[in-house]
């Protein structure tokens, strides 16, 4: 082996490493016209730390000019992965070098840059394997230690023409679609755990499970001082290989302030597991003690594809016919969890924002529904992009919301937001192709472009309906809970409005008492009268009839009564102007951890004793002041979230009566004539039996039952008028014509 210097070939190339078998004196033949180029993607050592685990999820991109030609597959916490990837890329011209760049996976997040590096094809000999170390380096901060990549390379002179690149090409992004659909969903529900390692001064514990298979994780809720607890927990995984993989689950106990303590891990392998079958496991916790119960469910691949905009399932008359046949009404009680299907086109965006220094952007698309995640490929230096895809996912909740991100994909670092659009599945107009303004990250103001779509829901009502009364799914990653004084303030001003309504309600049934007005005093007193001399239990659902009744009138008569959003808006305006200071926040080096928890939140609260915090840090005998401090913070964010989950009930209930969606209000008819007949026919004393009974049997009936209370399920389908606020769309520039097609411009 001879190891070949290639520093003096026209470019630096500082940070690679060659050696390969002899034949120094081989000279390149002339340039043919196209070249192959076969690499072997060997192993990572000592790669840069991005999660807080001290490890990181590493996987490797390629690019030829501009161009992503290659992504690998990611090797979850390894900073010394194996990878033994190949692939052959066809390439016309040698002056262009082969860029690598290494990045950490995060789901449901921005990926964590870990590094990058050039490989020089003009000074490779041909037709002779090389290996090759590079040094992985970050440009803005040249002086850390990255890590190296191995790869071994070939370069072949290759007689070929330019359709044979572009079926390569075509073939590879076939790859990257296939790489990001699912072939089936793997349903976990958390049941318990016994006998639990205590780990609490109080004899307790405070634990939690974390759930990872492949880049996906999952974090239950915490179940506060208790060495038996109870999850009842959800909820789903996607299955992207044939053969099934493994589930890795690690329990934790949950301290304040300070480190989270581990309490023992295990896994399950899908592979032998059937589908279509609940499989129960009694798991045993390795390097801990106690067992977790758990079930499994392993079942097939659902609707997701991607494809063209030429192709795709619903503009074909026979498919779209089978669809809505498999979605009839006849078919209701036909696999409840199938809701309906969704099909959205990514057409086009306009105007965006330019991320990049010269005035450009490589934008891409991100469409999520739920924890479903699909991306079109990037377009390079364009502020108008055109992609042109067809995505379809599996509905399992009508009440679900499409979410449309567009990105800006850097360089060198993770990827920048450019704009986002939320809608929900109830609002959609089928085969209306339409231009909607992107909006902030948070969703409460206008950010520059917009973006062309057009989206197909069909589903089945009945379905729709019973999927309404479980639980909701809950999103993987969801944003780490922060103090944040708008945010602090605008729950309590929605708290506020609640009590006010309240307070004036009662203040309008007073007056009547007062007689403040004669007229209304003496007609309150009549119907007191009639409706306490001819009350029956069924006139308590038939009351609540009526505000939704009365609504329906007057919005149908266009006198709608539906509270004006604007004094919502306008608090979220100030929410949206706190995040946006916290996005100018400058980025942590390379080797700093990205996610540090909240750090930056007791910054924000401690300024003024900046220097106090430091000394306390230092001395270890001052411990004590900072876990207050982080106690102090737990509290503020528990009344946070209590007032806005106290504020979000009391609009929901308002929504719901005053038809903010429909779909809902008509479902809360349809609960509410139910009642009536049934209190109406059905003595009371039969009817409080049946629920004992059902409720004191449901859990020798199945002792691994999900607990639910079917109103609550209801109300949190119901958009709060935040949420609202959110998923009102923009009025867009009459310029931007669906219809209308600017010219591409690439600046």
């Amino acid at each position: 082996m001879l190891a070949l210097s290639l520093s003096s070939v026209g470019r630096s190339l500082t940070g690679i490493n060659i050696a390969g078998s002899s034949n120094a004196e081989t000279a390149p033949p002339a340039n043919p016209g196209m070249y192959q180029l076969d690499i072997t993607l060997k192993r990572g050592h000592n790669l840069a730390i991005r999660d807080r685990g001290g490890t990181s999820d590493p996987y490797v991109k390629f690019k030829i000019a501009g161009k992503e030609v290659f992504r690998s597959r990611t090797i979850n916490k390894n900073l010394n992965p194996v990878w033994d990837e190949r692939v052959s890329l066809l390439v016309d011209s040698l002056r262009e070098p082969l860029y690598v760049k290494v990045f950490d996976y995060d789901f449901g997040l921005q990926d964590d840059f870990m590094g990058s590096a050039y490989l020089y094809l003009e000074s490779l000999e041909h037709q002779r394997t090389l290996d090759v170390t590079l040094d992985l380096e970050d440009p803005q901060y040249p002086e850390h230690n990255l890590g190296t990549l191995e790869l071994a390379v070939t370069l072949s002179p290759k007689e070929g023409d330019f359709r044979e690149a572009q079926h390569s090409s075509m073939r590879l992004s076939d790859v990257h679609r296939k790489a990001q659909l699912w072939r089936g969903i793997v349903s976990i529900s958390l049941i318990e755990a016994h006998d639990l390692q205590p780990m609490d001064a109080n004899g307790f514990s405070d634990p939690y499970v974390k759930f990872r298979l492949g880049h996906q994780k999952y974090k239950s809720k915490t179940i506060p001082k208790t060495l038996n607890p109870q999850w009842r927990e959800q909820f789903d995984f996607h299955l992207y290989e044939e053969q099934g993989g493994f589930i890795d689950i690690t329990v934790w106990d949950k301290d304040a302030g300070k480190k989270d303590d581990f309490m023992g891990r295990c896994s399950i392998d899908l592979s032998p597991l059937s589908k279509e079958h609940t499989h129960k496991f009694d798991l045993p916790l390795e390097e801990g003690e106690g067992m977790l119960v758990l079930l499994v469910t392993l079942t097939g691949a659902a609707a997701v594809s991607i494809s063209d905009l030429s192709v795709n399932i619903l503009d074909d008359t026979h498919e779209r016919h089978q669809i809505r046949q498999r979605y009839s009404v006849l078919r209701s009680f036909h696999n409840l969890k199938d809701v309906g299907v969704v099909q959205v086109k990514v057409i086009r965006s306009e105007g965006l924002m330019a991320a990049d220094v010269t005035g450009k952007s490589d934008p891409f698309c991100v469409v999520e529904l739920s924890n479903d995640r699909l991306q079109t490929h990037t377009v390079y230096k364009n502020l108008n992009p055109e992609w042109n895809k067809v995505f379809t996912f599996n509905v399992k909740d009508i009440h679900s919301v499409l979410e449309v991100t567009v990105y800006d994909e850097d360089r060198d670092r993770s990827a920048d937001f450019l704009g986002k659009v939320a809608i929900p599945l109830l609002n959609i107009q089928n085969g209306e192709r339409k231009a909607y303004a992107l909006k902030s990250k948070e969703l409460t103001g206008p950010t520059k472009g917009v973006i062309f779509l057009e989206i197909d829901v069909i589903f089945n009502a009945v379905k729709a309906g019973l999927m309404t009364l479980i639980p909701k799914e809950q999103k993987y990653i969801e944003d780490e809970p922060r103090v944040s004084k708008q945010l602090l303030l605008q729950n309590f001003n929605r708290v506020r409005r609640c009590i006010l309504f309240l307070i004036n309600a009662g203040c309008y049934i007073n007056s009547c008492f007062e007689w403040d007005s004669t007229q209304r005093s003496i007609c309150s007193f009549l119907v007191f009268v009639l409706v306490v001399w001819n009350f029956e239990l069924y006139m308590i659902p038939l009351v609540l009839l009526l505000p939704l009744a009365w609504n329906y009138i007057l919005i149908s008569s266009g006198k709608d009564t539906r509270q004006d959003f604007q004094a919502m808006e306008d608090l979220l305006e100030n929410e949206d102007e706190d995040y946006d200071k916290d996005d100018k926040v400058p980025r942590p080096g390379p080797s700093e951890d990205r996610r540090l928890p909240e750090s930056h939140i007791l910054e924000d609260m401690l300024a003024s004793w900046h220097f106090e915090w430091i000394r306390v840090m230092l001395d270890p005998e001052r411990k004590g002041f900072i876990n207050k401090l982080y106690a102090i913070q737990d509290v503020c964010i528990s009344v946070q979230n209590a007032l806005d989950e106290v504020a979000s009930y009391g609009e929901r209930i308002k929504n719901t009566f005053n038809w903010t969606v429909p779909f809902l209000s008509w479902l809360a008819i349809v609960a509410l004539c139910v009642a009536t007949v049934l209190i109406y026919y059905i003595p009371l004393r039969y009817i409080v039996l049946a629920w004992g009974v059902n409720k004191f049997s449901k859990k020798l009936r199945d002792p691994y039952t999900i607990d639910n209370n079917e109103l609550l399920d209801f109300l949190s389908r119901v958009p709060s008028d935040v949420q609202v606020v959110q998923y009102r769309e923009l009025k867009v520039d009459p310029s931007h014509s669906p219809n209308k097609r600017k010219k591409n411009n690439p600046g």
